[in-house]
């Protein structure tokens, strides 16, 4: 690892007040996989870790709301949950911690503002919640975590998100017979600027389609879109 690089990651596990005792971690949360295509050999993205961040970032703030919210029911806390736990929020987040100026961008990346996008954001700042939890466990992941959820909780509404999937998925659960599922039905465009499409089916049959930058922006648009041919309202 390069001196540059040493300081680089010095200064970031002090903006996150922690220290990795196994930093290649660190590393590939902070690689996109723009730059993991460039360094094939050396580098892997972070993309493994935004997956296991997600479960780890969704049980520690499920587990903060439901200690601190007793009297709310299970849909508003799904609700609350959703509104901390995306994309939306995690941009805020990350940019708390600075961490668009620490990530690994390929050039394509780099020039196209890639620090600043929000879904890159979001998922590094997952990948970083993982790396933490292999490294440490989930006490400092979620010391981790808790810096941000309690002071966003209060205002999550103002984060002006309206959770499309969760709303879908009540008006579904009503009938427990009933299977929804997202699939990814294609991505298009350059690594730097791709463009997600994903399908959601009930029961295997297509009820709604959507396109985002991200692949949860997408599932976001198709569970719009089913819920507008049923006939419910979608608007803000």
């Amino acid at each position: 690892m390069e001196h540059t690089e040493r300081d680089d990651l010095s200064r970031f596990e002090a903006y996150i007040d922690y220290h990795f005792k196994n930093q290649q971690l660190l590393m590939e949360a902070l690689s996109h996989s723009s730059y993991a295509n460039e360094k094939k050999k050396c580098r892997c993205s972070n993309e493994r870790l935004e997956f296991l961040g997600d479960s780890v970032l969704s049980i520690i703030v499920s587990d903060y709301l439901f200690s601190h919210y007793p009297d709310m029911p299970e849909g508003e806390l799904t609700k609350l949950r959703a509104s901390l736990v995306c994309e939306k929020a995690l941009h805020v987040f990350a940019k708390e911690i600075h961490l668009g100026e620490f990530l690994l961008l390929g050039k394509g990346e780099e020039n196209t503002g890639g620090r600043e996008r929000s879904s890159i954001l979001a998922d590094a700042f997952e990948a970083v919640i993982a790396a933490i939890y292999l490294d440490g466990g989930m006490e400092p992941a979620a010391k981790h975590v808790l810096r941000f959820v309690p002071k966003h909780a209060e205002k999550s509404g103002n984060l002006g998100f309206r959770d499309y999937k969760t709303v879908l998925q009540e008006i579904i659960q009503k009938n427990p017979e009933e299977k929804v599922e997202y699939v990814l039905a294609g991505e298009s465009g350059p690594d730097h600027d791709k463009a997600f499409t994903v399908q959601v089916c009930l029961n295997s049959n297509v009820i709604g389609t959507g396109t985002g930058k991200s692949k949860k922006s997408a599932e976001q648009m198709a569970a719009k879109e089913a819920l507008a041919l049923m006939g419910y309202e979608t608007a803000l």
